[in-house]
């Protein structure tokens, strides 16, 4: 039996020794008010619904969102979907929009989402976080879906995520090969926002040779390029791609964002293209940075150094 039966059985049991003792008598021996026991003899219609507490939930609040606001939220999610709730967050925020992204997000479940059950809330790991741009920067590949390709051929993107600032660079390539991961560390490293400190990857061959059958006794051009340039060098524990979870996490954005749209024909049109989202994304707002840019955080790093 529930908590909310059993209080309506104590009640029920009250309104019937009302009927037959009174309301000063019912009083006295249930300890209530005469005040509480008239409310539940007028609610009581024999059934115990009757007796539930009822919502008590405000009809309205001060601070609620106006339709014009509903009405906004409803136009933008219904012409960028409900997929990337950030981008379109930062969108209403650049034309008046004043709410929280909590707010904002309750608004959207309440309207637009069919209900469903809570996903577990996962309990984070205790984890350092970099303490100034440049501190530790992730690097990973993406593989460039084919229904993007037109011509057939097989690109990858290399991406390299700061942990401090979330700032990211990308660049595609048509080699899945430590020549290209040393291509686009030279890239990397001639960014000129910050030097960098160290890099992390995974254990992949255009990487490291450190997990090949045959261990090759010379390190890849990836690995003698970050020797050469004075850089310090982490690879992540195998098979735990969620130690390199601010690469990944970027991967999943650049698939929602820019290639669930792309249509290319060639490695040079897919820079093109790359390039212009490139120019923009930095400028994307995150969650994690409270609800700043890459960019924005980045300036006032660099103000101070």
């Amino acid at each position: 039996m529930g908590m909310v039966t059993q209080e309506a059985y104590h009640r029920q049991r009250m309104v019937m020794y009302s009927k037959t003792h009174g309301v000063q008598k019912t009083s006295l021996r249930y300890k209530v008010s005469r005040k509480t026991v008239y409310k539940w003899v007028a609610r009581y219609n024999g059934t115990l619904d009757s007796l539930c507490d009822h919502s008590h939930r405000p009809h309205s609040h001060p601070k609620q969102h106006t339709q014009d606001e509903i009405a906004m939220i409803g136009w933008y999610i219904k012409r960028n979907g409900r997929k990337d709730l950030l981008l379109t967050y930062q969108r209403l925020r650049e034309r008046g929009y004043t709410r929280h992204y909590g707010s904002f997000k309750r608004v959207i479940a309440r309207l637009f989402e069919q209900p469903g059950s809570k996903k577990a809330k996962k309990k984070p790991k205790p984890y350092q976080r970099a303490e100034y741009p440049g501190q530790k920067v992730q690097v990973d590949v993406k593989y460039v879906p084919n229904r993007c390709v037109a011509n057939g051929e097989k690109y990858y993107q290399f991406t390299a995520v700061d942990e401090c600032t979330r700032w990211t660079l990308r660049e595609m390539y048509d080699e899945h090969s430590t020549y290209s991961a040393k291509e686009f560390l030279i890239k990397l490293t001639a960014n000129p926002h910050f030097p960098i400190r160290e890099v992390q990857t995974d254990n992949g061959p255009e990487f490291t040779n450190a997990l090949l059958v045959v261990k090759a006794k010379h390190k890849t051009l990836f690995e003698e390029a970050l020797a050469e340039m004075g850089i310090l060098y982490h690879r992540i524990r195998i098979a735990t791609p969620r130690h390199n979870g601010k690469v990944e996490r970027q991967h999943r954005t650049d698939e929602l964002r820019f290639y669930s749209k792309l249509r290319m024909h060639s490695l040079v049109d897919g820079r093109k293209q790359m390039a212009l989202y490139q120019a923009k994304s930095n400028d994307h707002i995150k969650t994690c940075l409270n609800f700043r840019s890459p960019n924005q955080v980045l300036a006032d790093y660099l103000a101070v150094m």
